[in-house]
């Protein structure tokens, strides 16, 4: 039995509901979603191994939908359309797509695409995917963090910045460091970005147990 949550969007409530029986049977865990809105709130409020995405789509439409979850994680994304234009398969694979699938489709095409596409995500990951620190969940596999069950709504480099202090409990680490190991040798980033992040992460930390510590005369430092 599969233990991967898929989240599904599509306005087409017939569609919507077929995919879901499909991968249902398969033993996939599924959420719904009737719109490109309600997609990106499902998102935040869940972890996700999958996203199937219509293109078309009410409110915001499957290329804006992948555009943004792209910018903050890697889970892998099927576009899902009506459209066959070469057009649109090329753009939504620019954007970050991993697969697209035409409708209409028969069940074995559309279960055999989803299992491709979770093999090549997960073959090649470490088996530990989670960091856990007092409240805080790290999933590097979907690219998300939360407190207490709550996701934090973060940029690509605040990830990866309270990703590095995780893997690093109680270690002392100057701005320069920060800026090395983060932000990458070749980066533009100054002192101030380092500052500037730690200030954001924090707010989005907010009140949790979880600190980033000031050490004066030195840098920063994560623990309880």
């Amino acid at each position: 039995m599969s233990k991967y949550k898929v989240l599904i969007a599509d306005d087409e409530e017939q569609m919507l509901m077929l995919v879901c029986s499909y991968l249902e049977k398969e033993g996939y865990e599924t959420v719904m979603a009737t719109d490109g809105e309600e997609a990106l709130t499902r998102w935040n409020e869940g972890r996700f191994h999958l996203i199937i995405l219509d293109i078309m789509m009410p409110k915001v439409d499957g290329f804006t939908v992948c555009q943004q979850i792209r910018q903050v994680s890697n889970v892998p994304i099927m576009m899902l359309t009506a459209k066959s234009e070469e057009l649109d398969r090329v753009r939504g694979l620019k954007i970050g797509a991993d697969d697209y699938i035409v409708k209409p489709f028969s069940p074995k095409e559309l279960v055999a695409r989803v299992e491709a596409l979770l093999r090549r995500s997960h073959d090649y990951k470490p088996k530990q995917h989670l960091l856990e620190h007092e409240g805080l969940v790290i999933d590097l596999e979907s690219h998300t963090a939360e407190v207490r069950g709550k996701r934090l709504n973060l940029t690509r480099k605040e990830f990866s910045l309270l990703e590095f202090f995780c893997r690093h409990k109680g270690q002392v680490f100057s701005r320069e460091q920060l800026l090395d190991h983060v932000w990458g040798l070749e980066s533009a980033g100054t002192l101030r970005t380092v500052d500037t992040h730690i200030k954001t992460l924090r707010i989005k930390l907010g009140s949790s147990a979880v600190l980033i510590k000031t050490v004066w005369g030195v840098g920063y430092k994560f623990e309880e």
